[in-house]
């Protein structure tokens, strides 16, 4: 049988009857067209996940009854950071959903030479909302109950500044470049791995070189060249098999 899981962005707790916020309340209610005895887990990104009962299904509002509590843990055992270059609508959406699935600890969407993004904070606000919806459906998909977290859309030389600053030498650094010399397997990280990913058109030779000066290693993913979308998918991959908890 299908496990409904809702995220709610609210305290949880054994016995409570709570109401469903509006984004729940639609997946639910109005999608999934649940009724009253209908049984669902809820999750707030805090740890672990509920057991929970449709109590009330009304057009405009519905609730449930928090019956049981698992504390089942699903964080990744690599702290992995896409820097994403933003790439149009659908392809952004596609990335940032299968590297929540593949389990990624944080987001960074960054604006490039190449990027399909306005610079202006009203548009970028927009998107930023968007995005996290992108984030919390696919983590009630994939059974992930921790929320990646999904940073202010920035500039890569701003992201690589601040790094710098706040990590230094702590982190394993890897720009995807069709012109380096090795893959991902001649790599051996000890610690968190941040992953930089160009957007349509990849990022320049000057972008690489900027990386490369801030300690970030170029890695190839062999002969062939990927759009930005399956870049992301296929190196996370590859780095949770690897290092990680996949396979």
């Amino acid at each position: 049988m299908r496990t409904i899981r809702l995220f709610v962005d609210q305290p949880l707790a054994i016995g409570d009857s709570i109401e469903l916020d509006e984004r729940a309340h639609r997946h639910a209610i109005q999608v999934l067209r649940l009724r009253p005895g209908a049984r669902i887990t809820l999750f707030n990104g805090r740890g672990g996940e509920y057991q929970a009962e449709i109590t009330l299904a009304d057009k405009r509002r519905s609730a449930a009854d928090i019956k049981a509590f698992e504390d089942r843990d699903t964080r990744p055992a690599l702290s992995v950071t896409l820097v994403q270059g933003i790439s149009r609508g659908e392809r952004m959406d596609f990335s940032l959903q299968k590297a929540t699935e593949l389990g990624v600890s944080r987001v960074v969407p960054i604006i490039t030479r190449h990027s399909q993004a306005r610079g202006d904070a009203r548009r970028l606000a927009n998107r930023h909302s968007h995005w996290q919806g992108v984030i919390i459906s696919a983590c009630e998909q994939c059974g992930r109950n921790e929320l990646p977290i999904l940073e202010p859309a920035t500039t890569l030389d701003q992201w690589l500044s601040d790094e710098r600053d706040a990590y230094g030498g702590e982190i394993c650094g890897l720009v995807l470049d069709p012109q380096a010399d090795h893959g991902l397997g001649n790599m051996s990280p000890r610690g968190p791995v941040h992953l930089l990913i160009g957007p349509e058109g990849g990022l320049d030779d000057a972008e690489i070189a900027l990386a490369r000066r801030h300690g970030m290693h170029p890695v190839s993913l062999g002969p062939r060249i990927l759009r930005t979308e399956t870049a992301g998918i296929a190196a996370l991959a590859v780095i949770q098999a690897l290092w990680g908890d996949l396979c």
